[in-house]
């Protein structure tokens, strides 16, 4: 996150960082889709005028994070299922390719690098750590992206932005009755790396990216069931 914000805005750290206490609030679920965001009240708790706020917000905007309308107080973005399928949509295929690149050209140094995140990420799953596990998993993706070795790729997931990682902590704490699988299918995908599979690297790249896009696409259903009165 720190990453894509700094390259946002390069010319005031207090912007960056305001941003990124907001945009982290966002992620991990503490400020809920809708939700208002008051500058006077931001302003007090970073002893700040509002100015610093008001840019931090813009740049959450161009992010996809908060949505500033006209004359009216900015708010957290409301999460549009269409809006997830076309990210999941670009998202799966992207890391699909990463997958094979790491298995093809990715040294076994580098791909030792990623055994290195399966450890930590059960011990804070056993501990109930969600933003833990969830902030190793995205660490993990970056590396993947990394060792892929494309940066034409590592470039076009960037660009996906602090929207998509909202997207996946909420589809991880939907989702957590699926934690056992997800630890133990990315324990396989390491496993597929250094096998050098790429066959079932790929499959399980799809199917982790996809079940978590169902997560939603479920949520989405019981919600609309309930606003109509079918679901007591």
């Amino acid at each position: 996150m720190a990453r894509v914000l700094e390259s946002a805005d390069r010319t005031n750290p207090r912007v960056t960082s305001i941003a990124q206490w907001i945009g982290c609030a966002i992620i991990e679920g503490r400020l809920q889709p809708g939700d208002d965001l008051n500058t006077v009240d931001l302003s007090k708790q970073f002893q700040t005028s509002r100015t610093p706020v008001k840019e931090a917000l813009l740049l959450l905007e161009k992010e996809g994070l908060v949505t500033i309308p006209p004359y009216r107080r900015p708010f957290v973005t409301r999460v549009s299922l269409e809006e997830v399928r076309e990210i999941y949509q670009v998202r799966v295929n992207l890391l699909m390719l990463t997958a094979e690149l790491i298995v093809n050209t990715a040294s076994d140094e580098d791909i030792a690098s990623l055994r290195a995140f399966l450890l930590p990420m059960r011990e804070m799953a056993a501990a109930h750590d969600i933003d833990g596990v969830f902030w190793a998993s995205v660490a993990f993706r970056n590396r993947e992206a990394e060792i892929g070795g494309n940066r034409q790729v590592k470039r076009i997931l960037d660009s996906l932005g602090l929207r998509t990682l909202q997207l996946r902590h909420l589809s991880m704490k939907l989702g957590r009755t699926y934690a056992e699988q997800r630890l133990s299918d990315r324990e396989r995908l390491v496993g597929a790396y250094e096998e050098r599979d790429a066959s079932l690297a790929v499959a399980l790249t799809g199917a982790m990216v996809r079940r978590s896009l169902k997560i939603f696409e479920q949520s989405e259903d019981v919600r609309a069931k309930k606003d109509s009165g079918q679901v007591a």
